[in-house]
């Protein structure tokens, strides 16, 4: 099995821990984080590395890596770690879930997450450190640029464009034939209609208290 180093000792490093061991070709062989992030030595009963000693410790030429951080600032800290574990060297991994419906013949990029449940149709483009968390749909002819988070439930439909950077969150709806923009924020539940715009934000109503309790409600 390939030998991997998991950057990050937070939630989704103990997923990607998960979804590697159990449904990949790779075994996980420690984790690395900065000094300074650093709670202890072990995590997960494996061996936490000081990732300015990563290479000495586990050098590029037996290990790969896979960065396991979130989308904080629009995804431009995973990018950060993403780009300084290259200059060491490291190829990135990638997991594409053996539940997910993967149907594009187009290769997914380095250090993307791909859940279970997604369904990826036909001629759909994925880049580079894309994170594609359960349940999406991604319409077919879309394209998914560098650096980007899809939450769950997630509807983007055909030919749509997504450009780097941009977060979009649970239960939004993308229809056909537009763009998103760099760096767009895209709320829980939003239903986007036409092109965004560079770095803007999109949140939907929200749920209101109703002035009647529940149990005076007629169901």
């Amino acid at each position: 099995m390939k030998k991997l180093i998991i950057f990050g000792t937070g939630d989704i490093a103990k997923l990607a821990h998960y979804y590697f061991s159990c449904d990949s070709e790779y075994e996980v062989t420690g984790f690395t984080v900065d000094k300074e992030y650093m709670a202890g030595d072990v995590f997960l009963d494996l061996p936490v590395v000081d990732f300015e000693e990563i290479v000495d410790c586990c050098p590029p030429e037996i290990h790969k890596m896979f960065i396991a951080l979130s989308y904080t600032k629009m995804n431009k800290i995973r990018a950060q770690k993403y780009f300084k574990a290259k200059e060491l060297g490291y190829e990135l991994a990638t997991y594409v879930s053996s539940r997910c419906t993967f149907l594009t013949d187009k290769p997914v990029g380095d250090n993307c997450f791909i859940l279970e449940d997604n369904t990826i149709q036909p001629f759909v483009k994925i880049g580079n450190n894309v994170t594609l968390w359960s349940g999406n749909h991604i319409g077919h002819d879309s394209v998914i640029e560098d650096h980007c988070f899809i939450s769950s439930h997630v509807i983007v439909s055909g030919h749509v464009h997504i450009h780097k950077y941009c977060f979009i969150g649970v239960n939004a709806t993308l229809r056909n034939s537009i763009t998103i923009a760099s760096e767009t924020l895209i709320g829980a539940g939003a239903v986007i209609m036409k092109d965004t715009a560079e770095k803007g934000v999109y949140i939907p109503h929200r749920a209101q208290l109703f002035k009647m309790t529940s149990d005076k409600v007629k169901l």
